[in-house]
């Protein structure tokens, strides 16, 4: 994780949430420090999704309180991009704010060279392998001022070699341009692979059963001692 100020950006205290009779979170509390990755994984169904709901403001919670600080992005499991725009029209989505045509072409060539789609500007969804078109999203959310970025499994959709090249992708892209991130996978590897902390969590109503901060330095291999002594401790609490 780069320096960043201490800054709590994202705070949850005590927040419940149910659909009608089911119940999904329970007092759960929760600080997002500025420039952390945060990664959240626990058993299909325990509520991850919709703590990410409920930290973008999409929906509010039954009970507790949630503080965010700076403008969130969310980024899916199927990217964002709207089918009938280009690389660059998509991109340029997020840089609607900057007024001066020239700076936003300039923040518009920085952006597609920094996911290394050079070439590709004017090229439609459908002309992109889908890891071009998750790095093209990638591009998408970092433009302008967002600054918190919330990922719902993102990288679910593509083949194991392209998820690994995608976890590089994000970390080498956050070097660049840091933002506070809280990403929800089920894949261990990438959890133990990205994070600064990952948060395991419990059954629905789901709480935060176990904190793992890593502090092996990115970019992290799978055999490096940290990523796997990291994935031996997040299967031991999830009972795998």
């Amino acid at each position: 994780m780069k320096d960043n100020p201490s800054t709590t950006k994202l705070i949850f205290e005590k927040v419940s949430h149910s659909y009608g009779a089911v119940s999904v979170l329970q007092d759960l509390n929760l600080e997002v420090k500025a420039g952390e990755v945060v990664v959240l994984v626990g058993p299909s169904g325990c509520g991850k999704t919709t703590i990410l709901n409920l930290l973008s403001g999409h929906i509010q919670p039954v009970s507790g309180y949630i503080t965010r600080e700076g403008t969130v992005r969310t980024v899916y499991q199927q990217d964002g991009l709207f089918p009938w725009l280009t690389v660059s029209e998509n991109i340029g989505i997020g840089l609607r704010s900057i007024k001066d045509e020239s700076q936003r072409e300039h923040e518009m060539a920085e952006l597609i060279e920094l996911v290394h789609l050079d070439g590709f500007a004017h090229h439609y969804p459908h002309q992109l392998s889908g890891g071009m078109r998750q790095r093209a999203e990638l591009a998408r959310v970092l433009a302008g001022d967002s600054d918190i970025l919330l990922m719902d499994e993102p990288f679910s959709a593509l083949d194991y070699q392209a998820r690994h090249k995608m976890r590089g992708e994000l970390v080498r892209v956050l070097d660049k341009r840091p933002r506070t991130v809280v990403f929800v996978t089920h894949d261990i590897e990438e959890a133990a692979q990205l994070a600064d902390r990952v948060l395991v969590l419990s059954k629905r109503p789901a709480t935060i059963c176990r904190e793992l901060p890593i502090p092996t330095p990115r970019p992290r291999g799978l055999a490096d001692d940290g990523v796997v002594e990291a994935m031996r401790l997040i299967l031991n609490e999830l009972g795998l």
